[in-house]
């Protein structure tokens, strides 16, 4: 019972927990970009930030997306040697956006869920 009990336990915080991001379009400093944070609402699931560069000039945009977007968006951008082009990032925690050149990846559930059937596994022990 106790199994069950902390089983459902792990599956409801993971499931109603709201991500929180910071969200700007298209401002040239990321200390301007974190002065507002959404809840994002299902199905976006992911904190994404877009930096474009062309020599010093920065334009920074930040919001709510799903994984495969953000993803999809990541693999996709390319950066030159010179630094020129377009880099994404995207992470899963609460406002982990603060800092545009974050490059992890965290997938909150992915990261919980062994924990929680750590925590089963010894409590069945």
């Amino acid at each position: 019972m106790k199994t069950l009990i902390l089983l459902l336990f792990c599956i409801f915080f993971s499931s109603v927990h709201t991500l929180k991001c910071y969200v700007c379009s298209s401002t040239t400093t990321n200390e301007n970009c974190n002065q507002e944070t959404k809840s994002c609402q299902a199905p976006l699931d992911t904190c994404m930030t877009t930096v474009d560069t062309l020599g010093d000039i920065k334009a920074i945009v930040k919001q709510c997306a799903s994984a495969a977007t953000c993803a999809g968006a990541a693999s996709a951008a390319s950066v030159n040697a010179k630094g020129d082009g377009n880099r994404v990032t995207c992470c899963q925690t609460q406002l982990c956006n603060l800092n545009g050149a974050t490059t992890a990846q965290l997938y909150t559930l992915l990261l919980a869920l062994p924990l929680c059937l750590l925590s089963v596994l010894t409590f069945v022990a």
